[in-house]
């Protein structure tokens, strides 16, 4: 079983078996969904404070141009592309690394620290930095943290500087489109009722009488945001 299999398997049983049941949305129930999405943007359901934030921490940049490369090797030998899906690059991870490095500092000198020291290893063993190996080279030191119970001694620290890229990177890819695609993730949608079915209640000779229509059943209000007034009551 290869790595994207183990990180597949280990975010499903995460988010427990219920991730993978299907919906009772339609196609055109789909494609209202996406086009709220499309219309309000990532940031529909944050407040104006919480938005003001990203857009600060967006503005900013953490990484230098050599360190964000290293990532983006990084992020790819983690989860490559496959016949199933795109890398992590192309899922925009390394982006979203970029991100959390300003949105919780404590990331930032761990991290830092776990590329420089990648890059001393990499010129110990073959007298020139990491983006400057082949890929061969690069696997035969990613290869010796990579599995923290066969690691050596001396190569705790890269253990625990991989071990949190990997998260990051499985976090990333997980939550991004490709990734929440690539799993068959629905999301939580709202169920929509339609009423007992025409033909059973014809079936027991029944039918809705038209208050109980206009009010309980109405297909033009699947999905319309709901809006709330000072009080708090629905409009």
């Amino acid at each position: 079983m290869d790595r994207r299999e183990h990180l597949k398997l280990l975010l499903a049983g995460g988010v427990g078996a219920g991730l993978f049941m299907a919906t009772g949305c339609t196609e055109e129930d789909q494609r209202i969904s996406e086009n709220i999405i499309r219309e309000n943007g990532h940031g529909y359901g944050r407040t104006d404070y919480e938005k003001e934030i990203d857009s600060r921490l967006h503005a900013e940049q953490f990484f230098t141009e050599t360190e964000f490369e290293m990532v983006k090797v990084l992020a790819d030998i983690i989860i490559p592309a496959d016949d199933e899906s795109g890398s992590a690059t192309d899922a925009g991870v390394p982006d979203f690394i970029e991100f959390m490095m300003k949105d919780y500092p404590p990331f930032q000198l761990v991290t830092r620290g776990g590329l420089m020291w990648l890059n001393n290893q990499c010129n110990r063993h073959f007298e020139k930095p990491f983006l400057e190996c082949s890929e061969e080279e690069r696997l035969e030191i990613i290869d010796k943290i990579a599995w923290p119970d066969e690691a050596e001694p001396d190569m705790q620290y890269g253990v625990r500087f991989f071990n949190r890229m990997r998260d990051l990177t499985a976090t990333g890819f997980f939550t991004s489109q490709m990734g929440v695609e690539y799993l068959g993730y629905q999301g939580n949608r709202p169920g929509f009722w339609d009423g007992v079915p025409q033909e059973v209640l014809e079936k027991h000779g029944l039918e809705y009488d038209q208050k109980t229509l206009e009010e309980c059943i109405k297909e033009e209000d699947r999905n319309r945001i709901a809006e709330w007034d000072d009080d708090m009551n629905i409009i």
